[in-house]
């Protein structure tokens, strides 16, 4: 039976406003920032906001809902979505498009070869978007479709240049069409902190790693926890896609909000949530409610398979070797312990 999702014929968004509780105890460790810490905020009244999950950490997690970190591969049920896969030299694993921040805008994939050509050149070709002149916003998001169907949910911006050559001077973008974010509303800070033992020599070199080392920590409690979802259902539709395409994105995002909120919420080692009810219903349109995972494995896998004549995985080569860059011993380390936020597209 196909999942119905007539509700949303007339709704430009999907909205959600999902109520989050750490999963043990009442404290919860918030993404840091280089040079910020937690990001805090007040809103009307003066009321302490909290930014607990940024929207470019929460695209990370979402893209990652469909992969097998196993075996290095799109999980079974999703079979046949498009996608780019980074090969070594001695045919060993390298990354994908799916794990890559910037998805095809990549260096590993712009720069990798595809019988005898660089995909650089394949996908400028294919865009036709080496000259000036007007972007054919049809044409990219069926090249996009055909290649990496999660470009046209997470986003992507091709500023990718080899040489003197771009793929049209990086006017070739695509916003969310999927974004997230957890904030926490009512939040104070739970101050604590600890020692890092030397049980041979407490008085050593702390420089060195050695001796007693004592450290604050602050993690915080709030009134509410919400994870707040925006599905962009105008912006799909405005892809000019087939209607079946534009059914399986939507189920495609769907799929991956309902993963991760059945699976991973562990944000971090001191930030562990869990859904606070047990029915998720959107805010817009209000009577939508967040299928069963079943459901949509399998109205998904149905939908692939409608559009299977339509994508490719794709395999290219990474011939280049790997250098790591020279860094100076002196510079500071500003990025937290746990999280890195990733540009945005």
């Amino acid at each position: 039976m196909s999942l119905d999702l007539s509700e949303l014929d007339n709704a430009k968004r999907l909205l959600f406003a999902i109520p989050l509780v750490p999963i043990q105890g009442s404290r919860f460790q918030p993404t840091g920032f280089p040079g910020l810490g937690a990001a805090t905020f007040q809103i009307k009244d003066n009321r302490h906001c909290l930014l607990v999950e940024s929207a470019q950490s929460m695209a990370n997690r979402l893209e990652l809902t469909v992969w097998d970190e196993a075996a290095n591969r799109l999980k079974p049920d999703l079979e046949g979505l498009s996608h780019v896969t980074v090969m070594r030299k001695d045919g060993s694993f390298l990354t994908d498009t799916i794990l890559e921040s910037h998805r095809l805008n990549s260096p590993y994939i712009l720069n990798a070869m595809k019988d005898g050509e660089l995909f650089f050149e394949i996908l400028g070709t294919r865009l036709n978007s080496f000259e000036t002149g007007p972007i054919d916003r049809k044409a990219l998001a069926k090249v996009l479709f055909e290649l990496d169907v999660s470009s046209l949910i997470h986003g992507l911006f091709l500023a990718g240049k080899i040489s003197k050559k771009t793929l049209a001077g990086g006017r070739l973008r695509v916003a969310r069409a999927l974004s997230a974010f957890i904030e926490a509303d009512g939040d104070r800070v739970a101050a604590s902190g600890g020692v890092k033992n030397d049980h041979i020599n407490p008085q050593g070199d702390t420089k060195s790693g050695f001796g007693n080392v004592p450290f604050a920590r602050d993690e915080f409690t709030a009134d509410s926890i919400t994870l707040y979802v925006n599905l962009d259902l105008a912006q799909i539709r405005g892809y000019g896609l087939r209607v079946d395409a534009e059914r399986m994105l939507i189920l495609l995002a769907l799929y991956k909000l309902r993963v991760l909120l059945d699976g991973n919420l562990r944000l971090r080692t001191a930030c562990d949530l869990r859904l606070a009810t047990e029915r998720v219903t959107a805010t817009a349109p209000s009577d939508f409610e967040l299928s069963p995972i079943e459901a949509l494995t399998n109205a998904l896998k149905t939908a692939i398979q409608t559009c299977s004549k339509e994508m490719t995985s794709t395999e290219v080569q990474y011939l280049s070797k790997i250098e790591p860059q020279q860094t100076n011993e002196k510079a500071s380390d500003t990025g937290s312990d746990e999280e890195t936020e990733s540009g945005e597209d």
